[in-house]
C-alpha cells in the first residue's frame, strides 16, 4: 500500500478534512500542475467542478481530501501555487469499502480488476484502466473493447471467500 492509500480494509475514516477553494483567475495549466503537487503530497483525491462565481464569471471550485495532519501542507500549495485569498475546510467521515486486486487473464494478457467489498459483499469492479491501455495499444485495439472482454469474463461471483 502506498503512503497516499487509505487502508484496504473497509473502514469509517473520520479523520478526513474536505478544503475547497474558488478560482475565476487561474490557467488550466495551472490547475493541473496544482493537481499533481497536491496528490504527491499525499492528498486522498483532488477533483474540480466548473461553477459560475459573482457577476456571473465562470471559475472552478476546486476541492480536496486530506488528513487532519495533512492540511497545513495542503493549505500551503494552495496559498502558494493558486490565486486563491481564501481557502475553506471542514471536517468530513468517509465510509471506505474494502479493496481487493485479483487478475483476470484476456486472450490478450492479464487485467488487474479492483473490487469493492461492503459488507463481505463484492458491490463494485473495476478493471484497471492502465492494463487495460496497454493491451489496447499494444494490440491495436479500441481500448472499449478490452474493457468489454473483461466484463464478460467477470459476469460471475458476487460473494467474497472468506
Amino acid at each position: 500500500m502506498g503512503k497516499n492509500h487509505p487502508p484496504n480494509h473497509e473502514h469509517i475514516d473520520e479523520n478526513m478534512l474536505k478544503l475547497e477553494v474558488n478560482l475565476d483567475d487561474i490557467s488550466g495549466e495551472w490547475l493541473g500542475y496544482v493537481m499533481d503537487l497536491l496528490i504527491v503530497a499525499g492528498a486522498n483525491d483532488v477533483y474540480y467542478t466548473p461553477i459560475y462565481m459573482k457577476k456571473n464569471r465562470p471559475g472552478v471550485l476546486l476541492q480536496l481530501l486530506c488528513t487532519k495532519h495533512q492540511v497545513n501542507h495542503m493549505k500551503q500549495i494552495l496559498f502558494k501555487e493558486t490565486t486563491t485569498l481564501g481557502i475553506r475546510y471542514y471536517p468530513i467521515t468517509v465510509h471506505r469499502m474494502e479493496r481487493r486486486f485479483e487478475t483476470i487473464t484476456t486472450k490478450w494478457g492479464e487485467v488487474t480488476v479492483k473490487l469493492g467489498i461492503f459488507e463481505g459483499e463484492i458491490i463494485q469492479r473495476s478493471p484497471e484502466y492502465d492494463d487495460c491501455k496497454k493491451i489496447a495499444e499494444t494490440h491495436n485495439i479500441p481500448l472499449k473493447t478490452v474493457y468489454e472482454h473483461v466484463w464478460e469474463k467477470l459476469g460471475e461471483t458476487k460473494k467474497v471467500d472468506p
